[in-house]
């Protein structure tokens, strides 16, 4: 270990510290890692988390065993995915659930979802007229829910599809942040209140998600090639509950969308307020690129992962230990939680020079190393959906743009950047994002 690094910062005034990270997550972190150091949370449920955004400190976590770490217990996301959830999980059996899951979302495979991921762009701004005020979040959801309930299941009855369109939207919007970190809360007084409505919706989802099962045992994978059929055609498929399915399919569903729908919706934001992107990012699509180059255009891929550097989805990546570990110059019992703060990482103005600005050059001609930038996550745990998402990101927002003209709302006072607070499974704007309808564009490839 390194005698250089400093002793972990701890907090003062621990209420206030929880209530920062809560309100503003993103800040937050970057406030606390200015001092240079290992820095303490207190975060309800996992005790005082051991945190840090340095390159050599990253360096330090990546040289951890693996069979040093577990998902963190009791976790802030279990109920929205189970517990049997491939995030969840740890050792041997997230091994073998991982590589079920590969086959399917490789980068080979994922090409081969293009076109239906164009479509469900178009059937969502066909939607969208002249004045019009459109919520970025909620129409990226309903664009990225389209895109998985296709990929996952291979379902083309287009009311089915908006069925589980509407479910998870509302299951999501119904496990509100303070159920993410205090279970005590997870009751329904008098069969009532949000949890009774979150409730619901899940078993609402889990029987349509048993629906699709029976029917697949039944009729077998057929010549599908959907990431259903992927996950049941291995040697193991047969033996597999339904259950243990089901928790997989519901997190392919929910983290599947809410990460790339968030990003999108700060993508959005950040190309309309700053004419010099927009204009750049419009001279590069003025050629209406087929919908299977628009990941190969290297200015709109800067500008998603821009959007990711400012606004990471999973904010933190966190590990709980099973055993006892010395790093950063401290002894870590076991049971403890330590992990990398990305939003601090992110904004190291040693490594991003003015990181509070929107500068997608910053990602052109070079690639950042993992203890740098990391939104995927790190190592064995890395999201296994990213080739994925990079994909379904560079498609729904070249199309959008090429089709639609939009700006920010006009008024005496621009809209100021929402908070980023945590919700579900991901970090989301704290309100919404909105942008008009202009116009819709001749040009474009629709």
């Amino acid at each position: 270990m390194s005698a250089t690094l400093s002793r972990p910062s701890s907090p003062r005034f621990r209420l206030i510290h929880k209530i920062g990270a809560w309100y503003d997550a993103e800040a937050y972190f970057r406030r606390r890692a200015k001092c240079g150091r290992a820095f303490e949370v207190p975060i309800p449920g996992f005790g005082d988390v051991l945190f840090v955004a340095k390159p050599a400190h990253i360096r330090e976590f990546l040289k951890i065993p693996v069979s040093a770490f577990t998902p963190p217990m009791p976790n802030p996301i279990e109920p929205v995915v189970g517990d049997g959830s491939i995030i969840l999980l740890a050792g041997d059996r997230h091994k073998q659930e991982r590589a079920r899951f590969l086959p399917a979302l490789h980068h080979d495979r994922v090409r081969r979802y293009t076109a239906l991921m164009f479509e469900s762009v178009l059937d969502e701004i066909g939607t969208w007229e002249p004045g019009m005020t459109i919520d970025c979040r909620d129409a990226a959801q309903s664009i990225t829910l389209q895109i998985i309930v296709q990929a996952v299941f291979g379902i083309e009855d287009r009311d089915l599809r908006d069925r589980y369109v509407t479910v998870v939207k509302a299951m999501m919007r119904d496990y509100v942040a303070p159920f993410m970190f205090f279970p005590a809360l997870r009751r329904a007084p008098f069969g009532l209140g949000p949890w009774r409505r979150f409730s619901s919706r899940r078993v609402e989802l889990d029987a349509m998600l048993s629906e699709q099962i029976s029917h697949r045992r039944r009729s077998g994978p057929d010549g599908r090639d959907d990431v259903l059929s992927v996950l049941m055609s291995d040697d193991d498929a047969v033996g597999r509950s339904d259950d243990v399915v089901r928790q997989q399919l519901r997190t392919l569903l929910v983290s599947g969308h809410e990460t790339s729908a968030t990003t999108l919706a700060w993508a959005l934001y950040h190309v309309h307020a700053d004419d010099k992107v927009r204009r750049a990012l419009l001279d590069e699509l003025a050629d209406n690129p087929a919908p299977e180059q628009a990941p190969k255009l290297p200015y709109l891929s800067a500008v998603i992962a821009e959007t990711l550097r400012l606004h990471p989805t999973v904010s933190i990546v966190v590990r709980q230990l099973t055993c006892p570990v010395t790093a950063w110059q401290t002894e870590r019992a076991t049971g403890d939680v330590i992990g990398v703060a990305l939003p601090a990482l992110h904004a190291d103005p040693q490594l991003w020079p003015d990181p509070g600005a929107f500068d997608p050059e910053r990602f052109l001609g070079r690639r950042r190393a993992p203890t740098e930038y990391s939104p995927f996550g790190y190592g064995h745990r890395r999201c296994p959906g990213s080739s994925f998402a990079a994909h379904e990101l560079a498609i729904a927002l070249g199309t959008i743009l090429t089709n639609v003209e939009l700006r920010i709302p006009t008024g005496p006072r621009r809209p100021r950047l929402p908070r980023s607070i945590p919700r579900g499974v991901a970090a989301v704007p704290s309100r919404p994002i909105t942008l008009e309808v202009v116009r819709k564009l001749q040009g474009g490839n629709s």
